[in-house]
């Protein structure tokens, strides 16, 4: 079942929204707008997240509303990797989410993508998975922590600067539960302890083999809640319908909250994926087809007069 659509994922991070293309977040707002629109013409039960911000920052949540994006959805997401990425411990993320809270008091709050790698040492995951999990379950609504599998080596990071990016660039590989060899790793049984309650955030790369292995472990450790994504530029692959009802159908089980994201080619400002439309109507459309195809409206029993 998917219970929330995200709108982008990280769009106030320069890796997944060009910020030479949109300075001022005007074409990403525009976007939002359209798309939560289109969203909830099709099925207003579905949960609109504003794409989760990274850096988590007030002053963005603010220029949001300022351009009247929050008026468009329900929830505002955050993400945050404080010993990884974050210039900020581990221990405040309540102080992060009441920034946010405070400037979006209408609005739910959801940590989308939360995370400690296993870069320098797999006891720092398993400390990171028992703090994150004290610190958030039950502290806002729903929590996925990033992630089940270790990025393979092979496959390269979605970011656009890669290995400039330093060590920071190579933590990427190190997000899992799971190695990628498939090997669980210690914080894997720390995990299982709260599955239930902090969800999964698992990305599946166009025709992902690890799905039915993602699906078994996931049963297994208790998970309900689980975030990925469907891709607008991977609709254009050939074969990309059948994939994704493939993937739609295998994570039935779950309680999901679908991201929308990344920019066909041909179609951004710039070729490249994290590249603003050249009209925002078109990622709209794929927005509303996707709800369409996987979350419908349920049409209500009809009422018989006695």
């Amino acid at each position: 079942m998917i219970e929330g659509a995200m709108i982008w994922n990280e769009p106030n991070n320069k890796s997944h929204w060009d910020p030479e293309v949109d300075p001022d977040w005007s074409i990403y707002a525009d976007t939002v707008i359209r798309a939560g629109a289109a969203i909830q013409r099709v099925n207003p039960e579905v949960k609109r997240v504003l794409g989760g911000m990274s850096p988590i920052d007030p002053f963005w949540v603010q220029r949001m509303r300022d351009m009247g994006a929050l008026d468009a959805v329900d929830v505002v997401a955050v993400h945050g990797f404080p010993l990884d990425w974050n210039l900020w411990p581990i221990h405040a993320w309540p102080d992060k989410i009441a920034e946010i809270e405070a400037v979006a008091p209408d609005k739910e709050i959801w940590a989308t993508e939360v995370g400690v790698g296993s870069f320098g040492a797999e006891e720092v995951q398993v400390f990171g998975v028992n703090r994150t999990a004290e610190l958030l379950v039950g502290r806002v609504p729903r929590v996925f922590w990033y992630s089940l599998y270790d990025l393979p080596q092979s496959w390269g990071a979605t970011t656009r600067h890669r290995e400039a990016e330093g060590s920071s660039y190579y933590r990427h590989f190190y997000m899992g539960l799971i190695r990628e060899d498939g090997t669980p790793k210690p914080s894997l049984e720390h995990y299982a302890k709260v599955a239930d309650k902090m969800g999964l955030m698992q990305w599946f790369h166009f025709e992902d083999p690890r799905l039915d292995d993602a699906v078994r472990w996931m049963k297994q450790l208790g998970v309900r809640h689980l975030r990925t994504g469907l891709s607008w530029a991977d609709s254009f692959r050939p074969g990309a319908i059948d994939w994704f009802d493939r993937q739609m159908e295998a994570l039935a089980d779950f309680d999901v909250t679908v991201t929308f994201c990344f920019t066909p080619e041909h179609l951004g400002v710039q070729p490249h994926h994290t590249s603003a439309a050249r009209e925002p109507q078109g990622f709209a459309d794929f927005c509303e087809w996707m709800i369409e195809r996987y979350a419908p409206a349920q049409a209500l029993p009809k009422v018989t007069a006695a």
